[in-house]
């Protein structure tokens, strides 16, 4: 079924083509996507760019675009290395969203994770009805189908320009031969261990993860090369399955069915035309897209209240935060899975609804949480430990790629002789409407557990083009911070006209509806001093948090591109000619 949504562009100048769900099924030898014979390309950059996690990845990445790969090939090869070199995100057992701008024309894969056959609506609920701590978080129970690997493949083999083999050979390497662990990576192992101790194995495959070791994974690099050999079928049919489903079996809920029945699915990104660009974005089951877009109208229908508004100020704060409290109150209330929910994407895209949204902002005090509501009148989820890269290529593809585990080494279950580390994403359901999950928030039965579903999201890799060509490429982990760490550095890029790295650079805050009235501040930048106090004066309650994201960007001028990876994290970016 095809909807569009026709609303006529309001102040914003936004108007949205709402989602398009199709289906596509596992890929066997034979791909349902044949590549067509290579053809030259002319260039239309003066090169192709990256911004990416570590520089493992990136040097996976510029091996595969100067071996005549482009973005598709090289978003291919830095996920799969990100499993073996950044294994505390990274991963072959997770699941994600691309948005991808292929030879002029938008598409988005979702292969997000997905709930087990076995898995019960409260199947993390005690016999008086209550949420059981950790059930959810880590261990056995808490893992969700991964969908990385058919991801990956459908991908590559409908747009990729090289062999398969050619863009899983560095990630075979890393795992084979091993890497040099950071200290930011052993810190993170540290910090994970704690939670994990004595409810998984994860100290028998991490537990020599030290600062400067080489580190090497003979499991993953064998279920790497069978990968290579024989596709995503391995992984989801051959024996990479079978040892997935016997380490799971007396354990856990997931089974070799489950992982036979996973499929990826093409859909159609959320677009929206915004100041001249257009808008490509994640449609359910991530509500970032919905809530980038909603941000982006919401801002601009109250530009008059930012005018002369300087950024990072007490009175901006303020405004952003009126504007993030009613996203999140209808993010809460109405997204879930398209496949099994019917999510009112064009009701809450509306221009008319968002300008209605944006009257009831309290320009002068914080509005009275109690009163915020989801808006059509009928709550959040991934951990912070997600991650994201960027890629464009010399011929103007581009590839926006957000893919987790959730948590840090994500369940802490490795699957037995494969070293595969399993996700914890069944956290990402709502456990029982109403209450918070680890984050905070809420959610409801739109995004309650059934077998097959896919957990509500944050994911949104995003890209901005003009003219038909790209012009920004970008995206973070961050959790429910995703979506608003972006618009606050499309804020920084566009609104203050901020140079790319001053733009990822500068400070970020959040607000999301609940705890009622509270500023999250972060350790890189925290708000401090004189902006506290006037903060605070205005009826905020300032907290502190341990992540505010690692936006990875690369913006366009003219024929030119730069990229730029957060300073908070290890990113790397690289210009290659």
């Amino acid at each position: 079924m095809r909807l569009f949504h026709n609303a006529k562009a309001s102040a914003s100048g936004l108007a949205l083509v709402a989602l398009v769900s199709v289906s596509a099924g596992f890929l066997e030898a034979t791909p349902a996507y044949a590549k067509p014979p290579a053809k030259a390309q002319p260039a239309v950059l003066t090169a192709s760019a990256i911004a990416v996690a570590d520089k493992y990845s990136a040097d996976a990445a510029e091996q595969i675009l100067k071996e005549g790969g482009n973005a598709v090939d090289a978003a291919v090869a830095i996920a799969f290395t990100l499993a073996v070199t950044y294994p505390e995100a990274g991963n072959i057992g997770g699941g994600g969203f691309m948005t991808l701008y292929v030879d002029g024309k938008p598409y988005f894969l979702d292969y997000r994770e997905r709930a087990p056959l076995a898995a019960t609506k409260n199947m993390y609920l005690d016999d008086k009805g209550e949420v059981i701590k950790g059930m959810s978080l880590f261990g056995y129970r808490a893992v969700g189908v991964p969908g990385t690997v058919d991801g990956m493949w459908q991908a590559q083999r409908r747009f990729g320009k090289l062999k398969w083999k050619q863009v899983l050979a560095p990630a075979i390497h890393y795992a084979r031969d091993g890497f040099e662990v950071s200290q930011q990576l052993q810190d993170r192992r540290d910090e994970a261990a704690k939670d994990f101790a004595g409810k998984t194995n994860f100290d028998t495959y991490f537990g020599n993860l030290k600062q400067g070791v080489n580190f090497k994974q003979a499991d993953l690099a064998a279920v790497l090369t069978r990968i290579s050999d024989q596709g995503a079928k391995d992984f989801y049919r051959g024996k990479t399955a079978d040892l997935i489903a016997a380490s799971m079996r007396g354990h856990g809920l997931m089974t070799k069915a489950d992982l036979q029945q996973y499929k990826a699915v093409w859909r159609q990104p959320i677009q929206a035309d915004w100041n001249g660009y257009r808008v490509y974005t994640a449609p359910p089951p991530s509500s970032g897209g919905i809530g980038l877009v909603q941000l982006l109208k919401m801002k601009a229908d109250i530009a008059p209240d930012f005018k002369d508004v300087t950024l990072n100020s007490p009175q901006y704060v303020h405004l952003i935060a009126e504007i993030e409290k009613r996203v999140f109150a209808d993010r809460a209330q109405y997204l879930g899975d398209p496949d099994f929910y019917k999510v009112p994407i064009a009701q809450l895209t509306d221009d008319a609804y968002i300008a209605k949204r944006a009257g009831e902002v309290n320009p002068n005090a914080p509005s009275d949480t109690k009163s915020i509501q989801a808006g059509l009148g009928t709550s959040m989820p991934e951990k912070a430990e997600t991650t994201h890269f960027s890629v464009i290529d010399k011929w103007g593809n581009a590839v926006s790629n957000t893919y987790t585990i959730n948590g840090y080494f994500g369940s802490g279950v490795v699957a037995d002789r494969t070293g595969i580390v399993l996700n914890d994403e069944m956290d990402d359901f709502s456990a029982k409407p109403g209450v918070a999950n680890m984050f905070g928030v809420v959610g409801s039965d739109a995004n309650s557990i059934e077998p097959k579903k896919r957990p509500l999201s944050s994911m949104s890799p995003t890209i901005l083009t003009k003219d038909g060509k790209v012009s920004l490429v970008i995206g973070t982990p961050g959790g429910s911070r995703i979506f608003t760490s972006i618009f606050q550095v499309i804020n920084n890029i566009y609104d203050f006209n901020m140079p790319l790295q001053e733009a990822v650079g500068a400070m970020r805050f959040h607000h999301q509806l609940l705890p009622p009235n509270t500023i999250f501040w972060e350790p890189y930048k925290p708000i401090e001093g004189e902006l506290a106090k006037q903060i605070e004066a205005k009826g905020y309650m300032l907290k502190g948090q341990d992540f505010s994201g690692d936006i990875q960007a690369i913006k366009v001028n003219g024929d030119t591109p730069e990229a730029a990876a957060d300073p908070r994290g290890r990113g790397v970016t690289r210009v290659i000619q």
